[in-house]
């Protein structure tokens, strides 16, 4: 999969942009603050119909315009030349695939797959439980259409069960009996979700597990667990999930009515990263967490070929400073002459240019391109 070329129109500090692409590593240069960053996010929200830098879309759109535009051309195995646009305005974003209005986001995203790895990825590990729940909703719903729909649904009846639980807790009602049955329809979405991301754990791990043993020198063995509301194993059915839920409704009910929230439910399940055993985001030291994190991206990488019959395209955003020679190597060898890479940075030096074939080297200033 590559993305062939992008046109932006009033995106962020860019008034009108058109460039190309080549299919190996492109590499933005620049100072701070002058757009090359801007550019990686927009290849992200070209895939993803979201920002990986601000939860408020409208940001997006430069100074005093009324809206922005991403556009580009996505190249597949079997479509050479797919169009993708994005539409960012004050009230809403709109998505076209091959010119055609898409009536649900969940209906465009999966086009373009992307894999991103930031500085703030290493928060992955020793930050709050949001980001890895984030993480695995980003990456499996790239993936998975029907995981995306569900997830989607989940968060749609978490926030009835919730409305409801505050008017229950505010003497707005007294009718238990519908809550008993948001909790039926909650629990059941509930299982979609946890069952999927358990499987998706399980191939993720069997993919970095190796990953993170060669970069260590077959000093540490990595395990994922997810933690769930009731204990889970790869073996459970939905049915088994469905009841160990639904038990744990009961077990919690009072304390939800006294707190007019949802306390059980994916939206509360966290990650949990072990190197030998040892919980890394409480013991790991600095170079076990990046080892991790780097584990994991390259795993994302090969999950999505295996599962989707095309790589991603990778986008490294002013992370290989973070990483010390050892590790670029692994990077930028496992990544040579099969993914497209797009790669932001303040200066060439430090990175090992000579495990980039041929690099395009785009300069950045001020929101203006050179080759």
């Amino acid at each position: 999969m590559q993305l062939t070329d992008i046109q932006l129109k009033d995106f962020r500090n860019y008034d009108d942009l058109d460039v190309s692409f080549s299919p190996g590593v492109n590499v933005f240069i620049g100072e701070n603050a002058q757009g090359k960053t801007s550019l990686l996010e927009a290849i992200y929200m070209l895939s993803l119909a979201r920002s990986h830098r601000t939860s408020n879309e409208k940001d997006a759109i430069r100074w005093q315009q009324e809206f922005a535009r991403i556009e580009g051309n996505v190249a597949t195995k079997t479509n050479p030349h797919l169009p993708l646009t994005l539409t960012i305005t004050k009230s809403g974003k709109r998505a076209k695939v091959n010119h055609l209005d898409q009536s649900r986001m969940s209906d465009y995203i999966g086009k373009l797959n992307v894999v991103l790895f930031a500085p703030e990825d290493l928060e992955l590990i020793k930050g709050a439980p949001q980001l890895r729940r984030k993480f695995i909703d980003m990456e499996l719903g790239q993936m998975s259409p029907k995981y995306l729909y569900e997830s989607v649904q989940y968060h749609h009846l978490l926030k009835q069960r919730n409305v409801y639980l505050k008017q229950l807790l505010n003497h707005e009602s007294k009718d238990q009996v519908y809550l008993d049955i948001l909790t039926e329809q909650l629990a059941t979405s509930a299982t979609h979700v946890i069952y999927q991301r358990i499987h998706f754990i399980d191939q993720l791990e069997n993919l970095a597990k190796p990953i993170h043993a060669t970069i260590s020198h077959q000093l540490e063995e990595l395990t994922l667990r997810y933690r769930g509301p009731v204990e889970l194993t790869m073996d459970m059915s939905e049915d088994v999930i469905y009841d160990q839920l639904m038990e744990k409704f009961k077990e919690q009910k009072e304390h939800e009515l006294r707190r007019g929230v949802t306390l059980v439910g994916p939206h509360r399940d966290d990650l949990t990263f072990k190197v030998n055993g040892r919980d890394v985001q409480k013991f790991g030291s600095q170079g076990q967490q990046r080892t991790t994190v780097l584990s994991m991206k390259l795993a994302e990488i090969e999950l999505m070929h295996e599962l989707l019959g095309e790589y991603p395209i990778l986008l490294l955003d002013d992370v290989l400073s973070e990483l010390d020679n050892e590790r670029q190597t692994h990077l930028l060898k496992s990544i040579q002459s099969k993914v497209q890479t797009f790669l932001t940075t303040t200066s060439l030096e430090g990175i090992q240019r000579e495990l980039i074939d041929e690099p395009k080297v785009f300069n950045i200033d001020a929101g203006q391109i050179a080759e």
